[in-house]
């Protein structure tokens, strides 16, 4: 089984291309979730979308926009908005993880698996067999 991050951009566009992937594809979608990780003073979110893999095939996607949407409990950025919005009109549970941000690591793609570690530890996908 092969599980990967396919990142998209950060800003509005990007956001509602997974907004729009998510809907045409809502018979797909497994999880739904917000990342938010700080660096230094700044909180950040990353919005994702787990989806299953198509008939036989062993990939899971996971679509994300990384890092680039201010995070505040007081005054919610449109974007975070846009994509809840999204997420609640298709019922599906929206998981919020508090994650290390991608600065610590060397590679992207160490974050990554960092993040499919921390997926597979709380059973949001599922593990290697």
């Amino acid at each position: 089984m092969i599980q990967q991050f396919i990142e998209l951009g950060e800003g509005y566009g990007d956001v509602y291309e997974l907004c729009e992937l998510m809907k045409t594809n809502k018979h797909r979608i497994s999880r739904t979730i917000i990342f938010t990780a700080t660096e230094g003073e700044k909180k950040v979110a990353s919005i994702a979308a787990v989806f299953n893999p198509v008939g036989e095939s062993k990939f899971t996607p996971i679509y994300i926009c990384r890092e680039g949407i201010p995070y505040s409990a007081e005054k919610p950025s449109k974007r975070l908005e846009i994509f809840k919005e999204t997420v609640n009109s298709l019922d599906q549970l929206l998981i919020t993880l508090d994650v290390k941000h991608s600065s610590i690591y060397a590679e992207k793609d160490l974050y990554y698996q960092y993040l499919i570690g921390i997926l597979r530890l709380y059973h949001y996908i599922p593990s290697l067999h």
